[in-house]
């Protein structure tokens, strides 16, 4: 296996702003970012433009893109390089036929093509690109390379990055709706504590008669509300704001927040299973691909998206160096459940375990789709409940000294 190539950045790219005219002698200008003032040139003569001026502006902006891009991007490589076109062709096909709108994948296509141009292997151009294709893309491109089956495995990265994304799209949408509705019931509630209930407090003290428990108590906590609403809400923001900041400076407050993701009563369990899933499908496909178990631990890092799943990771990758076998790193780490440890335990017996971590991934994602069902199902009298018992709980507080008041008259 080759030594990794250092991730210095590729894309030394600069802003050019231009004035120039188009074929039917009309003035147009514009800004565009290309790597050098002859490619600008370049570019701008492929649409049809003479160029007056061309000014470099300095140096231009990272890309930015999404994971969507990315797959995108890998699919139709995929397709290209099966077709038989050649990689660099068919990289710069791609940097020109990238939608306009959004330049960043366009750019680090148009890179991409340079290295390769310039003799760079293709998995040494993708790692001057770390934000964009991590390691684990990397290492199975690096396989494809030296196996002369670069399009299959392109293919194969492209289904996982889809199977992914359609994955994180159902536990986002499972966990996005109840959230949404109880924030939304929270926000009613305060907004009738502190605009409705005082109403009804100046017609109560017109009563002159004890007014009920459950009455005395909302009134109470309006009045709490109205007093402590700005103080609370600056507190929480700024709390949040502490917590973020300390997320992303600190590995060890991540790694402990992943952790406690991983508790929660509902989400935890499918956190886990989803985690489980992406980890034992990486390692299989990596194994699949022909990558020696202790290689492929290197591309792992990242591959779960959970600081404490990847935390485990190091930790198995290192018992495995001190000579501890698969099943019994795994064991050890806490973080996978019986159901899939012991299945690799047989499959190391008989020294299949590629095959095995695939269909235990397999499996893992058909119990992520039941648990994302039953969440679901689940979801609807939650909200129901939640809903009644807060607004329908205020309603029936503010009314009782009205009926009690026409029971007396």
């Amino acid at each position: 296996m080759s030594t990794p190539a250092t991730h210095r950045p590729s894309l030394t790219d600069t802003r050019f702003r231009w004035r120039g005219v188009d074929r039917d002698g009309t003035r147009k200008h514009g800004a565009l970012i290309a790597p050098d003032a002859g490619t600008a040139r370049a570019l701008l003569k492929r649409d049809n433009l003479f160029v007056v001026e061309l000014v470099a502006q300095g140096p231009a902006p990272r890309p930015k893109t999404h994971t969507a891009d990315v797959t995108l991007f890998t699919r139709q490589l995929s397709s290209l390089v099966r077709a038989g076109l050649p990689l660099a062709q068919a990289l710069e096909l791609l940097a020109q036929a990238q939608n306009s709108r959004r330049q960043g994948m366009p750019r680090i296509v148009g890179a991409l093509a340079r290295d390769i141009t310039g003799g760079l292997r293709f998995s040494a151009a993708l790692q001057r690109h770390p934000a964009q294709f991590n390691a684990l893309y990397c290492q199975l491109v690096e396989v494809g390379e030296a196996a002369g089956a670069l399009a299959a495995v392109l293919a194969r990265v492209a289904d996982d990055r889809e199977r992914a994304a359609a994955q994180r799209a159902k536990v986002r949408a499972a966990l996005t709706y109840p959230v949404a509705i109880l924030l939304l019931a929270l926000a009613i509630t305060a907004a009738l504590l502190v605009w409705v209930v005082p109403t009804f407090k100046q017609i109560f003290d017109g009563f002159g008669a004890r007014l009920p428990a459950p009455t005395q108590f909302v009134l109470a906590l309006s009045s709490g509300a109205a007093k402590w609403s700005v103080p609370a809400i600056t507190v929480i923001f700024a709390a949040c704001s502490a917590v973020t900041f300390l997320l992303r400076r600190s590995e060890a407050a991540r790694i402990r927040f992943a952790r406690l993701s991983l508790k929660m009563p509902v989400a935890g369990p499918l956190l886990a299973t989803l985690c489980a899933a992406r980890w034992s499908r990486a390692l299989g496909t990596l194994l699949s691909a022909g990558t020696p178990l202790a290689d492929a631990f290197d591309s792992l890092t990242h591959a779960t998206g959970n600081a404490f799943f990847d935390r485990a990771t190091v930790d198995i990758a290192a018992r495995l160096r001190r000579g501890e076998r698969l099943a019994a790193a795994m064991r050890a780490v806490r973080c996978f459940s019986p159901e899939i440890v012991q299945p690799v335990a047989v499959a190391e017996e008989s020294g299949a375990i590629d095959t095995m971590l695939l269909d235990v991934a397999s499996l893992a994602d058909r119990q992520v789709d039941e648990k994302i069902g039953t969440l679901s199902s689940l979801c609807e009298p939650l909200v129901i409940i939640v809903l009644g018992a807060l607004v329908g709980g205020l309603v029936i507080a503010m009314y009782l000294p009205i009926i009690q008041l026409g029971n007396v008259v």
